[in-house]
């Protein structure tokens, strides 16, 4: 989503922690009040940190790759699973809620890399793309971002993507295996319910 400006992140954002809010006073998923202009099919990400005095770590972290929903409901779903759903952590409870920021990625549609095992790192930019492992049953997801986050370099995102999809750290080079990559146009609060800024992704 190309146009997917600072104001709209800050409002996609804001919504995205009213879902959880609503979830925990409800038990239902409320659909995010968005604009018409940005409520369109969509893949997209929510990422919850737990801030303390040590820093921050990850809360949480579940999305749609694929944009099976308008913007407004895939939001809230992810928000809601990041929060209440991630089988990596125990669900947020209320009193987390003030000391959590929350990240958002926008997603393109994901695409086939259709070349050669060997030549497939090279076509992956460091902070640019994110990427799909996938083996039958099997599947991994990494935002762009994690790349940066980890010092990876395109062999090992593709290593890390691996692992993540429970498969050893080559399996990218095998024939069996498919290979995605995406885009993310990534904001996130500076602190809980503070500034939201873009983050800008780059090589480590």
């Amino acid at each position: 989503m190309e146009g997917f400006t600072l104001q709209q992140a800050s409002l996609s954002i804001a919504e995205a922690r009213q879902a959880i809010q609503h979830y925990l006073k409800s038990g239902k998923v409320n659909r995010a009040k968005l604009p018409a202009e940005i409520d369109k099919p969509s893949g997209v990400f929510v990422t919850l940190k737990k801030h303390n005095k040590n820093g921050e770590r990850l809360r949480g972290c579940i999305g749609f790759p694929e944009p099976i929903y308008d913007l407004s409901q895939g939001l809230a779903k992810a928000a809601v699973s990041a929060a209440f759903a991630d089988p990596r952590f125990p669900p947020v409870e209320e009193d987390e809620l003030p000391h959590i920021s929350i990240e958002i990625s926008i997603l393109s549609q994901p695409q086939l890399v259709d070349a050669p095992k060997q030549e497939i790192p090279r076509l992956i930019e460091v902070g640019k793309h994110g990427i799909i492992i996938e083996r039958g049953f099997n599947k991994g997801l990494l935002l762009p971002q994690v790349a940066v986050e980890e010092g990876c370099d395109s062999e090992g995102f593709l290593a890390l993507g691996c692992m993540k999809a429970g498969l050893s750290p080559d399996a990218w080079l095998t024939k069996n295996v498919s290979i995605y990559t995406f885009t993310a146009k990534v904001f996130k609060e500076v602190e809980p319910m503070g500034e939201v800024v873009e983050e800008k992704l780059g090589s480590p």
